[in-house]
């Protein structure tokens, strides 16, 4: 918090607004201002307010949240035990329960073959597959890592990472190890930044199932203005100090644990049911450079390693509707191949290619 601090040389006076021109020729002369005493005029500090004590400010933030005027944020606290499973089923050995864990990192820059990783987090959770939510307490890993080189001003600003905060640390390998081995699902937001970079750093990451909670969830469609981790946040009346691995991802758990929308099902129950599903990457090879304004908007991304517009559709069923609009709207008549890579969640995110195959339009 910034201190009060004081000019004893500075005048004890407020200083005069020069008149206007004209304010000079019809204004008497002033009196001539007297010194004040400087034994007398002594600036002292004041104190800072302390918060009224005995005030009830969760009563007050109700209160405050009644009016349409107005909407209260809370500092979000992490939650490191959901409590019983749903229902409190018998003993089924395991049977409608995923273990699903969820990874942020903090990294030197964002090219995965040259930054490095310099903080990881790591929340595992169990799931009630049939509600979507959470149950039993949390486990958590977090540690630094020295990148063997200087961060970079840019990504210390980012966050608030500095030199001498990594320097001479690694993270615990068994330990990281441990908890993915006991994981269904890894769930991330931006899993295509996190994923290539853990799989350099830690090769057991590359058999995993992965879920990406940015790309897989349509959050547009349920109402939300951005998909960013801070704004969805918001949206459920929480804030938090971003940009730092551990309490991104308690965040995200807290958002992927309630319902999304109008959907009944959580953030959890989207992305189980993502990672189980195949989807498929489509290239609009040799479209048109006046489609490019139209294929944009539709979704698609301009990949700049193959020199192609693409996008990523869930289903086979909508595989086949994006076949018939780019034969009608981008394509017309010409004949032309289009290639088509179908992917799981083992290769979803990652750097590697799934099943390729081509189609005749």
């Amino acid at each position: 918090m910034t201190q009060a601090s004081f000019d004893f040389d500075a005048p004890l006076v407020p200083p005069v607004e020069a008149p206007s021109p004209a304010a000079r020729v019809a204004a008497p002369e002033p009196e001539p201002a007297t010194t004040p005493d400087p034994k007398v005029f002594v600036a002292v500090p004041q104190p800072e307010a302390e918060p009224a004590a005995g005030l009830d400010f969760e009563a007050l933030a109700c209160t405050l949240e009644q009016h349409p005027d107005f909407r209260v944020l809370r500092r979000l606290v992490p939650c490191m035990d959901f409590g019983p499973r749903p229902g409190a089923p018998v003993d089924d050995n395991g049977a409608g329960v995923q273990r699903v864990l969820v990874l942020d990192t903090e990294t030197t820059g964002l090219q995965h073959r040259s930054d490095k990783i310099i903080e990881l987090a790591m929340l595992l959770v169990q799931v009630d597959t049939a509600t979507g939510l959470p149950f039993g307490p949390v486990e958590l890993y977090e540690g630094f890592e020295d990148p063997g080189m200087p961060i970079p001003e840019v990504a210390q600003q980012v966050t608030g990472i500095r030199d001498d905060m990594v320097r001479g640390q690694r993270l615990d390998d068994a330990q990281v190890s441990s908890m993915l081995a006991r994981a269904d699902l890894v769930i991330a937001h931006n899993a295509g930044f996190d994923r290539p970079f853990v799989e350099a750093r830690f090769p057991v990451f590359v058999d995993k199932a992965w879920a990406c909670s940015f790309m897989d969830i349509d959050w547009k469609a349920a109402g939300a203005g951005s998909s960013k981790l801070s704004a969805l946040t918001q949206d459920q009346g929480w804030f938090y100090d971003a940009h730092r691995a551990q309490v991104d991802c308690h965040a995200l758990l807290q958002v992927l644990a309630r319902p999304v929308g109008r959907d009944a099902r959580t953030g959890l129950a989207l992305l189980l049911a993502a990672a189980a599903a195949p989807s498929f990457k489509l290239r609009a090879t040799g479209s048109p450079f006046e489609s490019k304004d139209l294929l944009k908007e539709r979704g698609y991304r301009w990949d700049a390693e193959a020199r192609v517009w693409a996008c990523t559709l869930p289903t086979a069923e909508r595989l086949e509707a994006e076949l018939v609009w780019l034969k009608s709207e981008v394509y017309g008549r010409r004949s032309v191949r289009l290639d088509i890579e179908a992917q799981d969640s083992r290769v979803r995110y990652a750097n590697r290619p799934g099943t390729l195959s081509e189609r005749a339009l």
